[in-house]
């Protein structure tokens, strides 16, 4: 399989889809694909993008946008369901949505990003949704390489920016005082495996687990990050149950709830994977924690 063609790059304007059309730029054609108009004037302000602007679940238009193109990278997806999202519509419909337009449009192959520990029968909604849509895709006609992934940590983006404050501030709430299981990837590590699935051989019909060099807890992660900073944060553990109790209240008091149960449990869930044979098969070389640590939260690290 050659590079050769347009990728069409579904939830473009996400931070890893910003890098990825960073990283294809001026070596293959890209199409980005937004949701909304205003996604698309924020795309253009830094990236020289075409973009079209449609609903993910929308398949008319995503073959017509798939048109011309000969691969594809779905990045749509959602931690927390609201007023104006599902995780079925942003999952399983867009996927289903996609899967019939790479059909139509003859694309080569689809890598889809979803999350570690997604699978149809988890007991996690969030995580069960995504698993029914890495079926959907392996299903269908087109090839499709499935990625699995854990935390993503990138200069500026939100994940950084959350860890780089917990690791100065005195004292830190920690649901089960940090002891989930955390093994995040560099961004930068997220988008070679993407662009490697594009065209690497051996690839279809095939769904990979990839993280980070390290699993830890969250409780060490965030003292790691600390020691940066030359900080040593006072951990104080709350229970799981009441976190729980929480983001339940602020669903039935809330259309947009800032936490739900499903989302706590995607946030909870323990990471804990061995990426060697993924990385393998994607020819790819991790980045170090440490290293990942120092670019993303250390002292010289982007606050935004």
């Amino acid at each position: 399989m050659t590079e050769a063609g347009r990728v069409l790059v579904t939830g473009a304007n996400g931070h890893l889809g910003r890098r990825l059309l960073l990283r294809l730029a001026g070596k293959r054609p890209t199409r980005a694909v937004v949701r909304s108009g205003h996604a698309a004037r924020v795309l253009a302000e830094d990236l020289d993008v075409e973009t079209r602007v449609l609903d993910y679940a929308d398949a008319a238009a995503l073959a017509d946008a798939a048109q011309g193109c000969s691969h594809a990278v779905h990045l749509v997806g959602i931690l927390k369901e609201g007023a104006s999202s599902s995780y079925q519509r942003a999952h399983e419909d867009a996927t289903r949505a996609l899967a019939a337009a790479a059909e139509a449009a003859g694309l080569r192959r689809i890598v889809y990003l979803s999350i570690l520990g997604s699978a149809p029968g988890s007991s996690n909604a969030c995580l069960a949704s995504k698993g029914r849509a890495e079926q959907i895709l392996l299903a269908a006609k087109t090839p499709a390489l499935v990625l699995r992934v854990p935390m993503v940590l990138g200069e500026g983006d939100f994940a950084s920016r959350s860890l780089r404050n917990q690791a100065v501030a005195p004292v830190l709430l920690m649901t089960r005082g940090g002891a989930s299981r955390e093994q995040p990837i560099y961004a930068d590590d997220a988008v070679e495996a993407i662009v490697a699935g594009l065209t690497r051989q051996g690839l279809d019909d095939m769904a990979l687990d990839l993280a980070g060099p390290e699993s830890l807890s969250r409780r060490e992660l965030v003292r790691r990050a600390a020691t940066l900073h030359g900080r040593r944060p006072l951990a104080l553990p709350v229970p799981l149950m009441l976190v729980k109790g929480v983001a339940g209240l602020m669903e039935l008091t809330s259309k947009n709830p800032p936490m739900t149960r499903a989302m706590l449990g995607v946030l909870e869930h323990d990471d804990e994977v061995d990426p060697g044979d993924s990385c393998q098969r994607l020819g790819l070389r991790l980045t170090s924690l440490d290293e990942t640590l120092r670019r993303c939260v250390g002292p010289e690290a982007p606050s935004n």
